[in-house]
């Protein structure tokens, strides 16, 4: 019997090692509190589950035979962020199926249950994981706004967002028909899709799902986030707010994200609901765990005020926009804020 508690013992441990690697993704990568509080959670249970002097008793590492093998060999090599994920989720559930079935020959059958209750857990994670898209890691949040951008469409701001750098975009278009606001969107999904920027639109949930958006961004007076999250599961979800209550609200109702704001007066949105600005920027970086976007006439000239008040990702629209040069106008701010 002491081979079994070898076998456990070499596979709580694997499984446990995969899951820190896939909660560091979570944490580092991601920015996901949530994602990563729920990978910890399995790693803890797999450890405790079962808890037997003997695994420590009849391990022998030294003489394992596998460690040559897998010195001599490349297959777990990975190349890209994805293949990392696939990897270890695969190395996680295996591993819990050797547990599960290794425990039963020990007599532990209760134990054993408790480690097929997490690999089921574990399944569902990976899809959530490697389907659902994550709000990036960036400084800037880009918003296309067409009658301020000096002449210039949708197309080509976009065009040169990306050429400067920009890693998110949001269309926003209040006053176009729904088909010209689809021809757009359907041209700059696949300008962001091939430039791997991400892709955000605002309010209107059938075009972002027939074009295939990254995300959608709504307003307090939309569709509830819990409706568009069970029309549009693998997206982000982004909701505006302007106090503390509509932000606890969010991340209650499923938020992968807020706008904070505005921050200062903004002539962009009409009717906007007032904000605490600057006091509710620095209250949401205290306290709220989801990514936020700081937004509300930001501007070159006021920009490190807002950083200094917990901003970390910044939406401007008509400073950017508005640029005759979008690039250089892009690398000032980034001079700035670094």
């Amino acid at each position: 019997m002491n081979k079994i508690y070898r076998i456990i013992d070499a596979n709580i441990n694997r499984v446990s090692e995969g899951l820190r690697v896939l909660e560091d993704i979570a944490r580092f990568i991601y920015d996901n509190s949530n994602l990563s509080s729920t990978l910890r959670e399995i790693r803890h249970s797999v450890r405790k589950s079962f808890n037997d002097s003997n695994l420590l008793y009849y391990r022998n590492s030294i003489n394992d035979c596998g460690l040559k093998i897998s010195q001599n060999t490349i297959i777990d090599k990975k190349e890209t962020l994805e293949n990392l994920i696939y990897a270890n989720f695969k190395r996680v559930e295996e591993g819990l199926r050797s547990i599960e079935e290794n425990l039963k020959i020990l007599g532990k059958y209760s134990e054993s249950k408790k480690y097929e209750f997490l690999r089921f857990k574990t399944y569902e994670l990976e899809k959530s994981f490697l389907i659902k898209k994550f709000f990036p890691h960036t400084d800037i949040y880009g918003i296309l706004c067409e009658n301020l951008s000096l002449g210039r469409n949708n197309i080509q701001i976009a065009k040169e967002m990306i050429k400067a750098g920009i890693k998110i975009i949001q269309y926003r278009e209040k006053h176009k028909s729904k088909l010209e606001k689809y021809k757009e969107c359907k041209i700059i999904r696949t300008l962001t899709k091939n430039n791997d920027v991400f892709f955000i639109v605002n309010d209107d949930v059938d075009i972002a799902l027939s074009v295939k958006a990254d995300g959608i961004h709504i307003g307090q007076e939309d569709m509830p986030i819990k409706e568009v999250k069970k029309l549009a599961p693998n997206m982000i979800i982004g909701l505006s707010t302007h106090n503390e209550n509509q932000a606890k609200e969010a991340v209650k109702n499923g938020a992968d994200y807020i706008g904070a704001g505005p921050i200062f007066k903004t002539n962009t949105k009409k009717n906007i609901e007032k904000s605490e600005g600057l006091n509710y920027l620095k209250w949401v970086s205290e306290n709220i765990s989801i990514p936020y976007v700081a937004i509300g006439g930001i501007k070159e000239s006021n920009i490190l005020e807002v950083k200094k008040n917990g901003g970390r990702c910044f939406a401007m629209i008509s400073e950017i926009v508005s640029a005759k040069n979008i690039a250089e106008k892009i690398k000032n701010i980034r001079k700035i804020l670094s």
